[in-house]
């Protein structure tokens, strides 16, 4: 604290598309012991989906002092170093006003951008690593830019080396409402998708929650659902694709369906918020994807009571324990996506046992109240190691304020 007055913590977003970072920051934001630290939200576009999802959880921000900002294919070339350097002075001159402590980014455009400001400015920076350890940000940017870095599982930090920023950074696994799964009725949320979709009571509900891309394998879906409607044709299911599409991978997914015969039994539903509803209405979760650094809905469905079965690929192992708290199966094989969705379909005791094991574990590892510990921890760390008068240790009781 600086003068009795709490430590501005800024967290920037560019704000034209929602991802699992920005419901994982928006948990954070909410909980942050605010006579220590006070939360400023700038959006470079106060207009988009980010500013209608943080208006409706009631969630302040500002519009950035700037308009221009990274496009998701500007990070690819020459444009990205330009759009940098036309940004800063504004970013600078914004962080000194504002007397922020601490520049917290949770996304590979807000990086760059906002850590150099920061670095100009005295504010220390914060690094919030959502992706995996072999992205060109980690591995060259990282080592020599953040002041600190926070990794969602194991899967996604660095590897230590010659030049790594392995030894600044600390793994803290994402937020995650554990009383708001608690509220969620099961039974009332599948009745939801039946009368949605039009299909009978006794369909089998089997989802893929998440933005249709090719690491997140949305194609591999379509050919689960193929692959247990060849094993065993006398099961009833529907596939519910829950999530937009990008690079037209919706109509890829459209026409693979087609192709194999199961056209009929796939819906799209588009990005549904708030999701907790309709992963409780599903039979069982698939994840499908490769190598997911932490997928925040493999954590909503075990909290919901929905079981997991996904891919050991990536931070997902970190999470699933196989056979306990979920499935793990090989990746990129439909057959065994589809055996493990029969075996839960098929035997009631070791879904029951699957299910309850998960739901402790996750309300155990997940809560929110233990990440908001962890990042004010290093929150705390930044600025006794800066120079500044840091806060005094805060107490479990002070974090939860």
């Amino acid at each position: 604290m600086s003068n009795g007055e709490p430590w501005t913590v800024c967290f920037p977003f560019i704000g034209d598309f929602i991802g699992g970072s920005h419901l994982s920051a928006l948990g954070l934001i909410r909980n942050l012991p605010k006579p220590f630290f006070a939360p400023l939200v700038v959006l470079h576009d106060a207009e988009g989906p980010v500013a209608e999802l943080f208006r409706r959880e009631a969630i302040d921000f500002e519009p950035a002092p700037v308009l221009n900002r990274l496009e998701r294919a500007g990070a690819r070339n020459g444009a990205a170093a330009l759009n940098v350097a036309r940004t800063l002075p504004a970013l600078v001159r914004y962080l000194r006003a504002r007397n922020v402590a601490i520049v917290h980014t949770n996304d590979g455009r807000t990086h760059l951008m906002w850590g150099l400001a920061a670095r100009l400015a005295g504010s220390k920076h914060l690094w919030h690593h959502r992706g995996d350890a072999t992205s060109f940000g980690l591995r060259r940017i990282a080592p020599w830019l953040p002041n600190r870095l926070v990794a969602v599982s194991k899967f996604a930090s660095p590897r230590p080396g010659f030049f790594s920023a392995a030894a600044k950074c600390s793994v803290v696994h994402s937020p995650f409402d554990v009383m708001k799964a608690i509220e969620v009725e099961r039974e009332d949320s599948r009745r939801n998708i039946i009368a949605t979709v039009g299909c009978s009571p006794e369909t089998r509900l089997v989802g893929y929650v998440g933005t249709l891309v090719d690491r997140k394998r949305p194609i591999l879906f379509v050919e689960v659902l193929a692959a247990l409607q060849r094993l065993e044709p006398n099961v009833e299911f529907a596939g519910l694709f829950l999530g937009n599409a990008l690079n037209g991978l919706d109509d890829a997914a459209r026409s693979r369906a087609q192709a194999l015969g199961v056209g009929d039994r796939i819906h799209f539903m588009g990005f549904r918020y708030p999701s907790e509803p309709w992963i409780a209405g599903l039979d069982a979760l698939l994840v499908t994807a490769v190598n997911e650094p932490l997928g925040r809905t493999l954590v909503e469905a075990m909290l919901l009571g929905t079981p997991v079965i996904a891919a050991d690929s990536g931070g997902n192992p970190e999470v699933v324990r196989d056979g306990e708290t979920g499935m793990l199966v090989r990746p990129d094989d439909p057959a065994e996506f589809a055996r493990a969705c029969l075996r839960l379909f098929g035997d009631s005791s070791y879904l029951a046992h699957i299910v309850e094991t998960a739901r402790n574990e996750a309300r155990a590892r997940f809560s929110i109240e233990r990440h908001v510990h962890a990042i004010t921890a290093v929150y705390e760390d930044l600025l006794r190691t800066g120079g500044t008068t840091a806060p005094r240790a805060l107490s479990d009781a002070q974090r939860s304020l």
